[in-house]
């Protein structure tokens, strides 16, 4: 039995991690759950769950929560350290980091610091530090485990590879909602438009990500810090049907892939009962039923954050960070409709240089570029908006 500890338990991983989670109640636990603003939802998983202890990061959310859960044998906290001081319970075995954005890295911290397994989802924790956070890994001795499907993809297809020289590793994107449309088509979508992915179902912030293909740029920092490999041995490709998950080439020419049907129990489900694959009822593919796989390069003159996301990638340091706060600005201005799309490329940037450069940042560091970067970001955007009236 595994005591795992949700970090977002109400949003989309999180609710499909606790999906796992009931299919195998002699396998897992819920210990602890939790959320930012949704205590409704975070209510009812904790009476459905009975866990330890939940916890609501918007303090101000906390009295309603506590009476929610008044008659509940269920410890109740608020804000941020709270979630940080929950991750170290000695019931905890897994922590699921399904927060999203920056707010996901100094719970990340405190779980690594408490010896624990990490089946991360939260890739903005190794865009933002990810030189930080692998040396403390590897001080701990802690196992991380990808959540993400592209990333669950490349560990597969590892397995087993020891020694074994990389050549290359082929990252694959849906292409989103807007895949073949050009610069102008993009200046004028809307909101509404952004959030219609065809292949998954994922929350606001994220979807907007995978429409501007920033996504696939956090995701190839991330496999940077995760598999240890050069920006130059990245490959992004559009692959819009959304089943071969990602893909290795070997030194030798070989090229490993691993395939599944777009839904994201599966990844969870494999980090949570690593290195053991259990029987499931989730979805198989049909290969006999004309399944057609189509593979195609990105349009970095069109989707222009995925290029910006492997400039910061090679200038390392604390630029990810920058990159990474810049767009948390401006994603939450354009579904505020206070931002076009493609302003959201102009903004971030504008912003790179703006913020001095920090070659091997520490944690306080990583902290003080974050809030410069969301301080300049926010005087570009008002700068941007009264540049377009």
């Amino acid at each position: 039995m595994k005591g795992i500890a949700i970090l977002g338990s109400t949003g989309s991983i999180g609710t499909q991690t606790l999906q796992v989670i009931e299919a195998y109640p002699d396998r897992f636990r819920a210990e602890v759950l939790t959320a930012n603003n949704q205590v409704e939802l975070l209510a009812e998983q904790a009476k459905r769950f009975k866990p330890d202890a939940v916890v609501v990061a918007n303090e101000e959310k906390y009295p309603r929560l506590r009476e929610l859960l008044k008659d509940e044998d269920v410890k109740v906290y608020a804000g941020s350290e709270a979630i940080c001081q929950v991750v170290r319970s000695s019931a905890v075995d897994v922590v699921v980091t399904a927060m999203v954005g920056y707010s996901g890295l100094l719970p990340t911290v405190s779980a690594i610091e408490a010896g624990k397994t990490i089946a991360l989802a939260n890739k903005e924790t190794l865009v933002v530090a990810g030189d930080l956070i692998t040396r403390l890994v590897a001080e701990r001795k802690v196992a991380v485990l990808p959540v993400d499907s592209e990333h669950s993809a490349i560990f597969q297809c590892l397995a087993g590879e020891a020694g074994n020289p990389v050549e290359k590793i082929l990252l694959t994107a849906s292409g989103g909602p807007f895949r073949g449309k050009d610069a102008d088509f993009l200046r004028t979508v809307t909101p509404a438009q952004a959030l219609r992915h065809p292949n998954w179902r994922m929350g606001a912030k994220v979807t907007i990500d995978s429409a501007s293909m920033m996504n696939k740029g956090f995701e190839a920092i991330e496999a940077k810090w995760l598999f240890g490999v050069r920006p130059e041995q990245i490959e992004v490709l559009v692959h819009p049907q959304s089943v071969v998950h990602s893909m290795v080439q070997f030194a030798d020419g070989n090229v490993k892939a691993q395939c599944a049907v777009p839904d994201m129990r599966l990844p969870i489900q494999y980090a949570l009962t690593y290195p053991d694959r259990l029987e499931s009822r989730l979805p198989r593919l049909d290969f006999a039923g004309g399944l057609a796989l189509t593979f195609e390069k990105p349009d970095t003159r069109v989707f222009r954050n995925l290029g910006l996301a492997f400039h910061a990638m090679r200038q390392g340091g604390n630029v990810p960070c920058v990159l990474n706060a810049a767009n948390e600005v401006v994603v939450r201005a354009f579904l505020e409709e206070r931002i076009s799309f493609t302003g959201m490329s102009d903004v971030i940037e504008s912003t790179l240089p703006q913020v001095a450069f920090v070659v091997s940042p520490s944690l306080e560091d990583y902290v003080a570029s974050d809030g410069e970067a969301r301080r300049k970001a926010g005087e570009n955007l008002r700068r941007h908006k009264e540049y377009n009236r």
